[in-house]
């Protein structure tokens, strides 16, 4: 099994601190999400997208989708960012096994698809000539998809 969990990308956490992501809503970075299968090799020291292992499919495009920002907030000590669900309509997705979320604005570093975060589904996902939907959690300080404590 390729996939072993979610994680943040450890160029990311450095990143964050050079100051290099912009997740504001209306003015910030614009980030994707692409899908792969089971044999994707991600490590917490992957750097950039790839198309090494990215499904395929009817209504799937190389490079996934562009992502909703929600602006980042805190919540006690704990501050979020999420994202809004993506929908890959009318998909024929086969075997997709988790995702990578990245930055594809220039202005972000050393390249134009720095790495944010790694998602495992836990299991393979498919679905046919039908939505397929990435669902993020709820933003809050126990569950966003991107939170620091």
């Amino acid at each position: 099994m390729a996939f072993t969990g979610n994680f943040m990308c450890t160029s990311f956490k450095k990143e964050l601190l050079e100051a290099k992501h912009d997740f504001t809503n209306s003015s910030g970075d614009t980030f994707k999400l692409a899908l792969y299968d089971n044999t994707a090799s991600f490590t917490a020291a992957t750097t950039a997208y790839t198309t090494s292992n990215e499904i395929s499919g009817t209504g799937y495009t190389a490079g996934g989708g562009t992502l909703t920002n929600v602006t980042p907030t805190t919540s006690s000590t704990t501050a979020l960012t999420d994202f809004a669900d993506l929908t890959f309509s009318t998909a024929t997705i086969t075997d997709a096994r988790g995702a990578l979320i990245y930055n594809t604005t220039a202005g972000s570093g050393s390249g134009t698809t720095n790495t944010v975060v790694v998602l495992d589904f836990g299991a393979s996902k498919s679905s046919s000539a039908g939505d397929f939907t990435i669902v993020f959690p709820t933003a809050d300080s126990a569950s966003a998809i991107i939170r620091i404590a």
